[in-house]
């Protein structure tokens, strides 16, 4: 353990050696620092924010659960000049109004999902425990889906479909495509900040209590979307293993060489110089976690997982509390790690490893639910 953390780029210490020991100085400095490393080295650097011409239409809106819910359809259609390619479909569900005059504002969990749920209708859904709505709605939040596939298909095609398509200039075969070009992780993630670009103006949504979750590749996206975009209040990884919420030096299941070969789209062509070299990275993922300092951040494991390696998730979240700190939060550094179903929360922080295998379960959306109360 002391080699592997030996090995590890310091948080507070930036590309010039200065110390960080603010959070203004995190904030104006470090933190910026950091997304740049993250962007030339791993995920990529997104080429646009939100489309001058992007629009957002709200396509169909229904009561459900026997009155007790919303359920609204909105589609978010990226370039109005390509109708067809980089449509975000988003489902929205809201506890009702107690009377048709109330106006409620509620705060909502934003699922990336990646074909486990059949978006737009409840007789569709594959399976229940991975989204389950009713629990949700119950405890007083409203919750929304997107599907991935969306904003850009999760397969290696040289980046000429989705948003890909749409808004790379050097996508195609015709082009050698620079190394710190946006791979499809960080084009999901931008799919994530264009549907809170719609929860933003919903009159039924609370702006400012919205959390992004996703589980494995989801994860991922979800803490990506969250180190970028922080009119996120809360990021939420489940099971997000390499390149995700674990620490990538000394990570015992899925490493970067693998992960680079089986989805060579997910990062950007830089990301390929570590296979078999995770010590020359200049970051390592407790950094990626720091970057949602001192916004909500909770991570979920399971304890089959292996290849996820929770002790790894563990390790990265208890290293990032240093970033916590500096606005004067605690986190979990002096915390061992969990008994099996044994929650444990800081202030900002919070873990769980479950019992079981790699999935996303009404047990898990119990234990960050109860997080997420009298915080988010």
């Amino acid at each position: 353990m002391s080699n592997r953390l030996a090995a590890l780029p310091e948080l507070l210490v930036n590309q010039v050696g200065e110390n960080i020991t603010s959070a203004e100085e995190w904030s104006s400095r470090r933190r910026p620092e950091l997304i740049q490393l993250f962007e030339e080295h791993v995920y990529g650097r997104q080429p646009i924010g939100r489309p001058p011409g992007m629009t957002m239409h709200l396509e169909h809106q229904e009561a459900c659960f026997s009155g007790t819910a919303i359920r609204k359809q909105i589609r978010i259609q990226s370039a109005a000049e390509h109708p067809e390619q980089g449509n975000i479909r988003l489902t929205l569900y809201l506890p009702a109004p107690a009377t048709t005059t109330a106006i409620q504002q509620h705060p909502v969990f934003l699922l990336i999902d990646h074909g486990r749920l059949a978006v737009g209708s409840e007789d569709d859904w594959p399976n229940s425990q991975f989204w389950p709505v009713a629990q949700i709605l119950a405890r007083g939040y409203g919750t929304a889906v997107f599907q991935a596939s969306d904003v850009d298909p999760d397969i290696h095609d040289e980046f000429r479909d989705g948003v890909h398509g749409l808004f790379d200039a050097l996508s195609g075969p015709d082009q050698p495509r620079p190394g710190n070009a946006w791979g499809t992780i960080a084009a999901w993630a931008w799919g994530a900040s264009r549907a809170m670009d719609y929860l933003q103006t919903d009159p039924d949504v609370d702006p400012n209590r919205v959390a992004v979750i996703g589980h494995s590749r989801g994860g991922k996206t979800a803490l990506w979307a969250g180190a970028l975009d922080e009119r996120f209040a809360m990021v939420v990884s489940n099971e997000s293993g390499c390149t995700g919420a674990a620490i990538t030096r000394g990570k015992e299941g899925e490493d970067v060489h693998h992960i680079n070969t089986v989805f060579p789209h997910w990062f950007c062509g830089n990301y390929k110089q570590y296979n078999h070299n995770e010590d020359e990275l200049p970051v390592d993922q407790h950094m990626l976690l720091a970057l949602i300092a001192p916004r909500l951040l909770y991570v979920a494991s399971a304890a089959e997982d292996i290849w996820a390696d929770p002790q790894s998730e563990y390790l990265s979240l208890q290293l990032a509390e240093p970033a916590y700190r500096l606005f004067g939060s605690d986190g979990l550094a002096a915390e061992p790690f969990p008994q099996i179903d044994s929650p444990i929360t800081a202030q900002h922080c919070g873990y769980h490893v479950r019992a079981g295998g790699h999935d996303l379960t009404v047990t898990d959306w119990t234990y960050i639910l109860a997080f997420a109360d009298n915080r988010l």
